[in-house]
């Protein structure tokens, strides 16, 4: 308390009894406009579904070809935006009766989607006679928005009329965006209840108390849902994509970071209680000394987040403000509503390991104390093996495969759409070619034709709808859908347009478009990762007024991501079984190390820097990690656990993700933040501060300590 508040007041009245009344209450005041805000907020963060979009078309940027595609279809006349395939098998093969099954089910589905049931289908068989397949396109009305899940589930029900033994499957662009939905409408539901579940567990073998743990785990639900909502309204303000992937995200971006300022909070308040009587006078004292630093790692991961507005694919771009939503929610919640419960529920809440006032923690006869002993005489080995080690898992990226394609995105379950797309590319291997769509200004129609007909790997192409702008031209590859060869035809069938019509003709078409997510996905890293690793450098530089010291600590967070990346390519690769990366993971999963490893790297060297001012580079180092060290380490493993829950889900790209952040987040709390920094920080000594005051300081030598 600083000595103006202990002066007397010149009317005679004493102010301390009423600064104590102001304190006693502030806590319920906090408590009471935060009830107002969750009610409040509960009713938005519901809405957030709604405004959830996991098209392909929604992922892209406007400047790429199949986005214009798109663009230039919505003004044709008519329909067939979407498209069924529909596959007949018997692995025996086919038996009398079969085909009738099959004009059946095309009749069926002809009179449902309003198709023209005059003409006979065109069912094709396949050459080793165990297959039948026939296409239906699809007017727009029956695949915009929600009808798409609905047409899917009634065309599945009309092919129940056929005789034992014979599967049918539905399939088809259509078919797959459908269960892809359906997969991922039910993942945020199962995803905050495992969250929970595993913070809860975490948090009681943490505190070892029967209600400590309760009061973290409240205000995480409560910053959640005011995440939940406050992503909603800024979907309505701004224009801004925001899917199925970035609300998973979101929940547990939140679960993490704000466990994490619990921890830290709840250490420091720990520690005030021996020094202070009164849980508000702790509490106060608590924030001060861990608000700044829990502050900085929320601005810097925010900053990074933010960073990605500049990414272009529109998916990628969305998570920044979703992720900084949702990190300023549990910033705001744990330095307010957090507290208040804490102070409310008094020392109680610690009970049976109860801080008492004047007893002091023994924090450096702890094992960190020991570990830091041990690092300051083995100050070289201790950050070069643990580097080398990092750089050889690095080199598990050699050989890694490609993006993962579409038809391998489920994990677990494989659904209908999948197990049809793969039946027609063994049962059709010169038939399976999903349409290309070209679209040609009509004044270039017939030269545009001719070149797409011409073009090596292209079945077959035909004119479809035309309108005063644009000409439709269905073009089918000899290649089955994400091929590298159909890739290549792409590839191919762009190059050889753009030099007969310019803009004039554009390329797109599903296949079309996971190549331009591909391509921009890219492009974006490339761009994203240098100004992430910019705007963490000058954010530690201005905390810790020094350059080296980010200079160090950011090359150590880049040396464990691509430490955590090799070893992840390893484990997708030899024992998942994965066909590849999903090719947005790689950057969000930088994204998330970088910010995050930056994270512990403030909290701990915050306390290192108060340290070495009083006491010197190598004696702060290790008096820091004693006192941040179980701290920092539970928040490691707590939040690598909610990203965790991520691999629980059936989607592979979430399971990517949730595996590579888990891994990441431990090698850089095990290794990286609890040996390696520590290591560097003592080797280079005062240097580290280099140029502040603190880089000057005389009485901190480095010496050859091996």
């Amino acid at each position: 308390m600083t000595s103006e508040l202990l002066a007397p007041d010149h009317s005679g009245a004493d102010p301390r009894p009423k600064r104590s009344r102001t304190k006693t209450v502030l806590p319920w005041l906090v408590l009471a406009v935060w009830i107002g805000l969750a009610v409040g907020s509960f009713s938005l963060a519901g809405r957030l579904d709604s405004v959830t979009r996991d098209n392909q078309a929604d992922y892209l940027p406007a400047s790429a070809q199949s986005t214009k595609v798109l663009q230039a279809t919505a003004g044709l006349p008519g329909g067939e935006d979407g498209l069924l395939v529909v596959v007949y098998e018997r692995a025996g093969g086919l038996q009398p009766g079969d085909r009738e099954a099959a004009a059946r089910g095309y009749t069926a589905l002809a009179e449902r989607f309003g198709i023209d049931t005059d003409a006979p289908p065109q069912i094709v068989d396949s050459d080793d006679g165990t297959a039948l397949m026939f296409g239906l396109p699809l007017d727009r009305e029956w695949v915009d928005d929600e009808a798409e899940a609905v047409s899917v589930a009634d065309a599945r029900d009309l092919l129940a009329d056929r005789p034992d033994g014979l599967d049918a499957y539905v399939t088809g662009p259509s078919a797959i965006g459908a269960d892809m939905d359906e997969v991922f409408d039910s993942v945020d539901a199962k995803l905050l209840l495992a969250t929970a579940v595993v913070v809860a567990v975490l948090l009681i073998l943490t505190y070892r108390s029967p209600l400590l743990w309760l009061v973290p785990l409240t205000a995480v639900g409560v910053a959640a849902v005011l995440s939940m909502g406050a992503v909603y309204v800024l979907t309505q303000v701004f224009d801004f994509t925001i899917t199925s992937m970035s609300s998973a995200l979101l929940i547990v971006l939140v679960f993490g970071a704000g466990t994490d300022y619990a921890l830290l909070l709840v250490s420091r308040y720990r520690e005030e209680l021996h020094h202070h009587e009164r849980p508000i006078d702790a509490m106060l004292a608590a924030l001060r000394g861990a608000g700044p630093a829990i502050l900085a790692s929320a601005a810097t991961v925010v900053a990074g987040l933010l960073c990605l507005l500049v990414a272009d694919l529109n998916s990628t771009s969305g998570l920044g403000p979703v992720g900084a939503a949702g990190i300023g929610s549990a910033l705001l919640v744990m330095l307010t509503f957090f507290p208040a419960m804490l102070v409310v529920l008094g020392r109680r809440v610690f009970w049976p390991f109860v801080p008492r006032l004047g007893a002091e923690a023994h924090a450096a006869s702890s094992r960190w104390a020991r570990l830091g002993e041990a690092i300051d005489r083995r100050r070289i080995v201790s950050w070069v093996v643990p580097l080398v080690v990092l750089g050889g898992l690095a080199f598990g990226l050699v050989g890694a495969s490609g993006s993962l394609p579409q038809l391998d995105q489920f994990a677990r379950a494989t659904p209908d759409s999948v197990i049809g797309a793969k039946t027609i590319d063994e049962r059709f291997p010169d038939q399976g070619g999903q349409p290309v769509r070209v679209m040609s200004r009509p004044d270039r129609r017939d030269e545009v034709l001719a070149a797409v007909r011409s073009t090596p790997g292209v079945a077959s192409a035909e004119i479809r709808r035309a309108s005063d702008d644009w000409v439709e031209i269905s073009a089918i590859p000899v290649d089955s859908p994400e091929s590298a060869r159909e890739t290549a035809t792409i590839k191919r069938l762009r190059t050889h347009l753009d030099e007969v019509a310019g803009e004039d003709a554009l390329v797109g078409g599903p296949s079309a478009e996971l190549l331009d997510t591909d391509e921009t996905n890219t492009s974006d890293r490339n761009l994203v990762m240098p100004l992430v690793l910019l705007v963490v450098l000058v954010i530690l530089g201005l905390l810790l007024r020094a350059i080296v010291a980010p200079l160090v600590l950011v090359a150590t967070v880049v040396v464990s991501f691509f430490g955590a990346l090799g070893l992840c390519n390893l484990l997708f690769d030899h024992v998942l079984g994965f066909a590849g990366w999903e090719s947005s993971v790689p950057l969000i999963g930088f994204l998330f190390l970088v910010a995050l490893g930056v994270d512990y790297n403030i909290f701990l060297m915050t306390r290192v820097r108060e340290e070495a001012a009083r006491h010197g580079t190598v004696e702060g180092t290790k008096r820091g990690l004693a006192v941040t060290g179980g701290v920092i380490t539970s928040a490691g493993v707590v939040l690598a656990a909610t990203f965790a829950v991520l691999a629980t889900l059936p989607l592979v790209m979430l399971i990517q993700m949730g595996i590579l952040v888990a891994v990441g987040v431990l090698i850089d709390t095990l290794l990286v933040r609890s040996i390696v920094v520590p290591a560097l920080t003592m080797s280079l000594g005062s240097r580290i501060w280099w140029p502040s005051k603190l880089s000057r300081a005389s009485e901190d030598c480095v010496d050859d300590a091996v």
